[in-house]
């Protein structure tokens, strides 16, 4: 017999952990296991054919919210085009509502629910004998043209059971690795699937390091815990954590969802011993409106995660990504402004704006009528108004969330955004405001633009408002340039220095090597003509990196030439893209 397991990712990059699970959960040498993985970017023709030359006897769909829809679609067309194939659909957004999503699709035979990992292998070994399947708990299926439901539940699954998803592969150094130490919240956030189930199961601690190290040694890029709080037993995650130091190459990055207000001084004082880019951390704040918090049953004690999130932050060498819902309860254009401006005075590296979606199976799909919510009925679910949001007030915040993610997540924009935020507007939500709306104007959001477009369009937004001292503000719009792009030939918009002497002037400073001894240790075994293709220098009109460092001077800055010295060379770039030294006492 001969299985097909597949899905379409949302990215390339993407891994599918579930089906790897599945594969690896089969022990039969007479089933012929094929796994496939599309993305959501391939065409329906392609998928199709590429199933098709397969020719598999059962195909079992992974579902998720950004690829049900066309999963439907492609199995409605295999069923047509292969009438005896099997077809099994399983995963979260199947595991909710079965039966009219099997009426809606005659092409499913049977679904899989919640989760697969013993249900499926006995579900394949009663296809492959033709044996009856009907009372293999956790399934739907179709008999006789109907749908039926077997709600018996197994018990949860232990986690040390659960087969190591990809010892069978080679693993594709460039994609993100997804994996699991433990199942399951202690929290009941109800915009959340995890508050449909009770309880955190652990994967047993030895056979977590043995699977790191298993990532470790095939210097995997990047490896992303799916569990939902990964500190939620601080023991576990230090014993996790402490053995990825130990055993660290500098090759892999580990990404952690981790909830700050748990992590202790202890937890705390060993983060900022590990190297820069070894963990990031994603955490999700969501809301600091207190009214909101209570309707979704989150807890959360912001002053501590302020603490937290701050000291980590001034360590600078963990990558931090902070999350904001639009759409949740109680929580209007008013108070959601004020929780973006708190998370935002965070300074993170990423602050995500996601906008909520009534997932099957939450708490705040099934209060849905309480809170007026009016959302799209198809996949991804997602909001479009509630009794304190209007639809007009989220496309707004659309508006604003496409401005943090092209100048602040971009982190090209990072010194300029912020002396506009301290010199020029009381909240940072005043000013991602104010630039979406002048985006908006202009007609900016009806295309793509280019990276010095992007630069460009932010010094006109200066230029229209007419905010002081637009020299100094240019030249911290160029440092910002020159920090994330290395290259000789700069924009027209900017001015810059570099005639034959002052390029004489550069090579003689690298000839001197106390100089290289100083700023660029690294280099020292390199004559300068190799150096000089490394690094780049600088003459700017004011001094730069005093402003950086302290934004709110710009309005009052007074010209003052400065060379700045750029170092591209960074073994990890998850926090910064260079290094930079002001030149000073030094005849240029």
């Amino acid at each position: 017999m001969k299985l097909l397991l597949t899905t379409l990712n949302a990215k390339f990059i993407h891994t599918n952990l579930a089906i790897r699970y599945l594969r690896n959960s089969i022990n039969d040498s007479d089933i012929k296991i094929e796994l496939v993985e599309f993305t959501i970017n391939h065409s329906q023709e392609y998928i199709i054919k590429e199933i098709y030359k397969l020719q598999p006897d059962i195909v079992g769909f992974s579902c998720y919210i950004w690829n049900i829809e066309m999963i439907h679609q492609i199995s409605r067309l295999l069923k047509k085009i292969m009438p005896d194939i099997t077809i099994i659909f399983g995963g979260p957004e199947v595991s909710f509502e079965v039966k009219p999503m099997m009426e809606l699709n005659d092409a499913i035979d049977i679904i899989v629910m919640g989760e697969g990992e013993e249900t499926f292998p006995k579900l394949i070994q009663s296809l492959k004998n033709n044996e009856d399947y009907s009372e293999i708990p956790s399934i739907a299926f179709r008999a006789r043209g109907e749908a039926f439901i077997n709600d018996d539940c197994l018990p949860q699954i232990e986690m040390g059971r659960i087969p190591f998803p990809y010892g069978e592969e080679k693993i594709d150094q460039d994609k993100i690795v997804y994996y699991e130490s433990s199942r399951g919240c202690p929290f009941q956030c109800q915009y959340c699937l995890s508050s449909s189930f009770q309880g955190v199961r652990f994967r047993p601690l030895e056979m977590v390091k043995k699977e790191i190290k298993y990532f470790i040694d095939h210097e995997v890029k990047q490896v992303k815990f799916i569990d939902r709080t990964f500190n939620a037993k601080k023991s576990y995650a230090m014993e996790i954590m402490q053995y990825i130091l130990q055993h660290n190459r500098g090759k892999t990055n580990f990404h952690f969802e981790v909830t700050a207000d748990l992590i202790d001084d202890d937890m705390l004082e060993f983060l900022l011993t590990v190297p820069v880019g070894l963990f990031q951390f994603e955490i999700g704040i969501q809301s600091t409106h207190e009214e909101t918090l209570h309707a979704i049953q989150r807890k959360m004690n912001f002053e501590r995660l302020q603490k937290v999130v701050n000291k980590i932050s001034r360590g600078k060498n963990i990558h931090q990504h902070l999350d904001l819902i639009v759409g949740l309860p109680k929580e209007d254009y008013f108070t959601f402004r004020k929780s973006f401006n708190d998370v935002f005075l965070l300074k993170p590296e990423k602050l995500q704006i996601g906008f909520l979606k009534l997932l099957k199976g939450s708490g705040i799909r099934k209060d849905a009528r309480k809170y007026g919510y009016i959302y799209d009925e198809y996949p991804p679910y997602e909001v479009l108004e509630n009794e304190a949001i209007s639809y007009g007030d989220i496309i707004r915040l659309k508006g604003i969330e496409e401005m943090v993610e092209v100048y602040w997540n971009s982190r090209m924009f990072n010194s300029s955004v912020e002396v506009m935020v301290e010199g020029c507007y009381n909240t940072p939500f005043k000013f991602f405001e104010n630039l979406w709306l002048y985006w908006e104007e202009k007609g900016y959001h009806h295309q793509a633009h280019g990276r010095n477009k992007l630069y460009e369009i932010l010094l006109d937004f200066y230029q229209h408002h007419s905010f002081e001292n637009i020299k100094a503000f240019k030249e911290i719009l160029k440092f910002d340039y020159i920090k994330h792009n290395k290259t000789t030939t700069l924009p027209m918009f900017f001015q810059t220095t570099h005639n034959s002497i002052f390029k004489d002037k550069c090579h003689r400073f690298l000839q001197n090597t106390d100089n290289v001894h100083r700023y660029l240790p690294q280099y020292t075994d390199l004559p300068a003509k190799q150096i000089i293709k490394k690094i780049h220098f600088e003459k700017f009109q004011y001094n730069v990196i005093e402003i950086e460092n302290n934004p709110k001077t710009l309005r009052d800055a007074k010209e003052e030439t400065s060379i700045v010295l750029f170092d591209y060379k960074l073994d990890n770039k998850a926090i910064d893209y260079c290094k930079y030294f002001l030149l000073e006492n030094i005849e240029f």
